[in-house]
Order: structure tokens, then sequence, then C-alpha cells
């Protein structure tokens, strides 16, 4: 293996679509011409003096560009009570930066009075890297946040196991809003005004519901139920109102949480100090020094964008709730120069998530018919 006529081996991997590069660039773009040139800027390998070499060098942004020239156009579909709504792009917000198109959020602006757009997961990773991502790329401003929280959640974040959420515990609950209460304090500290949205199903009671509001009032904030799932947009007719007021209100005042020019791993502690609430990072050798290589070749500057689980705070799946005194490790550095970016990895998590114990391929085969099963 090997030599001149075959190529050094080198150890790679696969990235799931929704955490390639390619992905976020397609949901970072502001037009064709916007991702052209970013996908130009997509560092493929380095020179022997570790000069970085583009998708540029190798005349590929073209080509690429045609093969998403139908893509980048969203899609406009209707809910089942003819609202209208963009689909558009989805890189998942645990392994990547967890939000919808530029162009589809910019086109629905043009449209309507008002436009609500969804960041994965919670606040500290769907919400954070819209903000400190998207709207500092895009140049947005959110006026309003809308968190949305489910009494059985909660009820897990209190330590309740999967197999008695059904029943009624509201000390639980109350012991869960410990989560609920981190993630509008994370929220609120980029300047935006949030209301919470109870999720509410048919099993949650009256006062697991009065449980939540009442942690929600004591922080200022309100709580409101949402039924939308069984009534339509008659469910959520309340919070919409709500939100509009907050809106109209014009209490916004939003800010990425860091700067530009802060160091590298200084945004990736500030994230997890302010956000994750742990004590510290902690980064081997061989990653800081990959940081300083990147931040000598210019791309200091860049937000960054952090891969952990997202069924904690921590990268430990297993703490719930709002857990303190923990240390983020970092485990590796990679950049997305197209994108903008440098995801940083942490913990366990993979970017190659969703393969099932028993592949679905184990299950197809061709019939004496010649018919295909196991598809479905």
């Amino acid at each position: 293996l090997g030599g001149p006529g075959n190529g050094y081996p080198r150890m790679d991997g696969f990235d799931i679509t929704v955490a390639s590069e390619v992905m976020a660039i397609f949901c970072l773009a502001r037009d064709i011409d916007d991702l052209t040139e970013r996908l130009s800027r997509i560092v493929i390998a380095y020179t022997r003096e570790r000069k970085p070499i583009t998708a540029d060098a190798i005349m590929a942004p073209g080509p690429m560009a045609v093969l998403l020239k139908d893509a980048i156009n969203p899609n406009l579909v209707q809910t089942l009570e003819h609202n209208p709504a963009f689909i558009h792009g989805g890189p998942f917000a645990n392994i990547a930066h967890g939000c919808n198109s530029v162009i589809a959020t910019t086109s629905a602006l043009k449209l309507a009075d008002y436009v609500v757009t969804e960041a994965g997961f919670g606040a500290d990773l769907g919400a954070e890297k819209f903000f400190d991502i998207k709207c500092r790329q895009s140049g947005l401003k959110p006026d309003a946040v809308t968190l949305v929280a489910t009494v059985r959640a909660l009820k897990m974040h209190g330590g309740v196991g999967k197999d008695d959420l059904g029943k009624e515990n509201v000390q639980a609950v109350t012991d869960g809003c410990a989560n609920l209460a981190r993630h509008i304090e994370n929220v609120k500290s980029f300047g935006v005004p949030v209301v919470v949205a109870i999720n509410r199903f048919s099993a949650d009671t009256d006062a697991e519901m009065k449980a939540v509001r009442d942690t929600c009032s004591k922080l200022g904030v309100k709580a409101i139920d949402a039924t939308h799932w069984a009534d339509g947009g008659a469910g959520t007719e309340e919070l919409a109102q709500e939100v509009v007021a907050m809106i109209e209100k014009g209490d916004a005042n939003f800010q990425p949480s860091y700067a530009d020019d802060l160091p590298l791993l200084d945004k990736v502690k500030h994230i997890a100090t302010n956000y994750y609430h742990a004590d510290d990072i902690s980064v081997d050798q061989k990653t800081r020094t990959q940081v300083a290589e990147l931040e000598a070749m210019g791309y200091g500057k860049l937000p960054v964008c952090i891969a952990k689980t997202q069924y904690s705070f921590s990268v430990d799946p297993n703490a719930k709730g709002a857990p303190t005194g923990h240390v983020l490790p970092v485990r590796e550095v990679r950049l997305s120069a197209g994108a903008g970016f440098i995801v940083v990895v942490c913990g366990d998590i993979m970017t190659m998530p969703g393969l099932p114990r028993e592949p679905a391929a184990n299950r197809i085969r061709m019939n004496a018919q010649g018919a295909v099963e196991g598809l479905f």
C-alpha cells in the first residue's frame, strides 16, 4: 500500500450526511454565489509544509454547486390547516449546528409578518448554535424564543425511570425543573425574551402542570399549555398571542455570547462554563497544537460548534437535571472552513450515529417471485 503510484494510506471515516460540512454550507449560504464560494473554501488536505489545500485547488466548487442547484431552493409545504412552511436543510444540533437554511428563514421573513424557526435539542446545543453561528453569520436578530418542555422529560430529569413516566410524580417534575431553569437562563443570556410552551399530553396531570408553571413564574417567565398535537392551531392560540405580545413589546436586545477575536479554546471554555456549568475544559497537547495551527492559519476568529450528547449538559448522558462541577473533555477539533466554524468533538459522541444493532440490510432479499422483501 502507498507510495507515489497508489497514494499514501491514512486513517479516515464517515460522517452522517447531517453532520457533513456540505450540509452546513448548504444551510448557511445566502445564495448560489455564496454557496459556491463556501464550497471553494473546504479544506481537503494539507501540503508537506502544512498549508491547506482547498476544494478550489482541484476545481471542485463549480460541479458541486451544480449538483446543489435545485436543492438550494427551499421546499414550500403546507400544514394540515393550510399554513405555509419551509422545510429546508437538516443538520443535527448535537453533532452539527442544528438549524434550517438561512435562505429559508430570510425568504420566510419577506413573506410573513411573523416567522418561527426551529433550533434542535435544548438551549445548550441548538439555541446556542442558532445564536452564535447562524445569527452571527447571517445577521438575523431574533425577537423572541419559545422553549418547549414536556412533563415526561422533566420527570426523567427528576430521576424517574422510563417505565414510570406515565405515573403522577409532582416532586420529580419539580426536581426536573432545574433542567428547564438552566435552559431559560441560557436563552436569557443572549438578550432575547422567552416563553415556555408545555407540550401537554393526556397523561399529564393538573398538579404536574402547575409545578412547571410555578417554577417558570419564579423565574419571571410565562409557561403556557400547548396541545397542538391534538387540537391543531387552536391548541397553541394562547401561546401564539403571548409570542406576538413579547415581540411587539420590543424588549429583545440580541447579542452573540462571545467576540470573534476570542481565542478558540477560550470560546469553548466560555460555552462550557456559562451554558453547561462545567468547571473547566480538558484538552490534550495534540489537540492544543492543532488548535494553535488553525489559529496561525487565520481560522481563529471562527465560531465553535460543539458536538456532544444531547441528553445532558455534561458529556455523560446519564447526568440528568442541571449538573455542575464537571469537566468538558475535548476529544478533537475539525475545521469546517467552508461552513465557517470549528467543530469541537467532546466526550464519546459519534458523528456517524443512527446505525441500528441489526442493520436493515440483514432483512433485505429477493424472493422466488423476483420481488424485493425486507425494505419496510
